[in-house]
């Protein structure tokens, strides 16, 4: 199956006669077991729940197909919201098909928190099935109100709690329609920009009787068609290429379907084009080659006289550059206006909703017919391969200056001599994101994930979701001590455990927010909390992180305090992981703060 995230191939969606089976004796048809079925006639693999007193009849009809030999999926138990959703999101980048989370009433929906927002911003199709607290009182239906908490769970508009981060909610109101709100959910999940649906239904509605299978129509609900450039708009755009002197391309997620990246290479070789991956969620570009600009568009875009912005949400910070006069900006995306975020802006020339791939084809078709201009071609191929060894020697006299540290710099660069090619990276560093994306390369498609949002909680359940997905690839996890608490580490590896999902895990524990601190030094450098080292954001490396990992679900637990210990600790974690063993390794960083709580 070819990685990627989007419009899956039609062969994820599965013929109804490849999902035929049999009731057991004496077992009836019902709402629950057509919205499985549905799920399963859109390729849904995995379904990830966290499961409550809404869920019987769910957890019936799973039971009646294990009954009757047939297992279309692989559950997947996670004790919190947010392991379910990062997973099934990592599981999605990393495979290209949705999968499925099943969660509890409101309580559970709202702790998916920030796993929602990134499943969103990331846009990554993720399909959510929340219960509903039953809607009748003295027994009228089966599933109605039998427990305490359910009155306390009959809130006014449970589907305001995501409304802001989904592409499509909708409750269940009869059974009988249930498979076409599961493939108009699947739809919508699926078609570009992608992003997360939220289904609900009350026990008495899942519990409802039916007929029996209904007559699959998977087939006519499919994904969005790509959208093209309009013509015009693709001449225009080759036409400023053709002519620009230093033109530089700006992508965050054009990588996110892997057989894209040799579309953006040859793009670039052809024109001579810098790449910037500003802020990736996915490897848009391999980092080894030589038009590769690096991951901070600020440094070259005040001398671009043309800037290609493509797949990006924030190529740059509006009050901290300054464009060149006259340059000309196209925007090109499936989401090029950023609808979801109500103050952005972009001074382009020119914002085009379309498959950013099939433009670039565009594009290039245009090239075709146009007069070649080869020395200009030479010329900027040649100030970007400047640039791009700019970079490289910047990056190496950091890396030599603190060879004999602890930092993200020799952490990274260690890894980068011990991970083969086919690696899997989730990158959760934040603060030190900069120093491993330069330290720590990736040339391969598809072996560099982020989050794709700013709430931090990813890397722990997005490794359990890469791996399950790829589940013959190694996949490393760079975190931070904060980003690794907030991903709920005892839940994670008490699932990555259990369902032989290894993986390494690496902490860059600096004692602290160091996010929020830097934060607070842009806009107070010389102020009180600077001077007297009271920022409240440390607490400290005293914990033992790693053994969190150790007592939840028996992870290799080591901590580097000295140097020389880093390299023979990481090796000994890598080796654990391929003989089916979790590592985390708690690298101790010089701390951002000593201030005494």
């Amino acid at each position: 199956m070819t990685a990627r995230n989007g419009s899956p191939p039609e062969d994820h969606l599965v013929p109804d006669s490849a999902c035929a089976w049999t009731l057991p004796p004496g077992a009836g048809w019902t709402a629950s077991d057509a919205l499985l079925d549905a799920l399963e006639h859109c390729g849904v693999t995995h379904l990830y729940v966290n499961l409550g007193s809404d869920h019987p009849e769910l957890i019936e009809s799973l039971a009646k197909r294990a009954a009757s030999g047939h297992h279309p999926f692989r559950v997947v138990t996670c004790p919190h919201e947010n392991v379910a959703l990062t997973a099934a999101q990592a599981h999605a980048m990393v495979s290209g098909q949705p999968q499925a989370v099943f969660v509890h009433v409101d309580v559970g929906t709202q702790t998916l928190g920030g796993a929602l927002h990134n499943a969103f911003r990331a846009r990554v199709p993720v399909f959510i099935f929340a219960g509903e607290t039953p809607f009748t009182l003295n027994g009228e239906l089966l599933g109605s109100r039998n427990r305490p908490a359910q009155i306390l769970q009959d809130v006014p508009d449970q589907h305001s709690v995501v409304r802001a981060y989904v592409k499509w909610s909708m409750s269940v109101r009869t059974g009988r329609n249930i498979r076409d709100l599961v493939y108009r959910g699947m739809q919508l999940a699926r078609s570009e920009p992608c992003g997360v649906v939220y289904l609900s239904g009350a026990r008495e509605v899942m519990s409802e009787a039916l007929d029996g299978p209904a007559t699959d129509q998977v087939s006519c609900w499919p994904a969005l068609t790509p959208s093209a450039l309009p013509p015009v708009m693709a001449r225009e755009i080759a036409e400023a290429v053709s002519q620009a002197r230093k033109p530089v391309l700006i992508t965050s997620y054009f990588g996110r379907r892997p057989e894209r990246v040799a579309a953006l290479v040859r793009m670039a070789e052809r024109v001579g084009i810098m790449v910037v991956e500003e802020s990736p969620v996915y490897l848009n570009f391999p980092r080894s080659h030589p038009l590769h600009a690096g991951y901070l568009a600020a440094e070259v875009v005040s001398d671009a006289d043309l800037i290609l912005v493509v797949d990006c949400d924030v190529p740059w910070i509006n009050a901290t550059i300054r464009l060149s006069e006259g340059v000309r900006i196209y925007q090109i995306d499936t989401d090029p206006l950023k609808e979801s975020i109500p103050l952005w802006h972009v001074p382009a020339r020119a914002f085009s909703q379309a498959d950013s791939a099939l433009a670039l084809e565009q594009i290039e078709g245009v090239l075709d017919r146009l007069p070649n201009d080869d020395a200009r071609v030479v010329e900027r191929t040649r100030v970007a391969a400047m640039r791009h060894a700019e970079i490289e020697t910047r990056a190496k006299a950091r890396l030599q200056r603190s060879v004999a540290t602890l930092n993200p710099d020799s952490v990274a660069a260690c890894l980068a001599g011990l991970l083969d090619d086919d690696a899997i990276v989730i990158d959760e560093t934040v603060t030190s994101s900069m120093m491993v994306l330069e330290s720590l390369p990736r040339d391969k498609p598809g072996t560099y994930l982020a989050s794709g949002g700013s709430s931090l909680g990813f890397g722990g359940g997005g490794s359990i979701g890469a791996r399950l997905a790829a589940p013959e690839r190694t996949v490393v996890c760079l975190t931070g001590d904060g980003s690794y608490l907030f991903g709920v580490p005892s839940a994670v590896h008490i699932v990555a455990a259990r369902y032989r999902a290894p993986f390494l895990t690496v902490i860059m524990n600096n004692g602290g927010w160091n996010a929020t601190k830097q934060n607070l030094l842009r806009l107070r450098p010389d102020g009180y909390a600077q001077r007297d080292d009271r920022f409240w954001v440390g607490f400290g490396q005293e914990a033992d992180l790693a053994g969190i990992a150790a007592a939840a679900g028996r992870a290799l637990a080591l901590t580097v305090r000295e140097p020389d210990q880093l390299e023979p600790l990481l090796r000994q974690a890598l080796e654990a992981v391929r003989g089916g063993q979790c590592a985390v390794v708690d690298v101790r960083l010089p701390p951002i703060t000593l201030q005494d709580p």
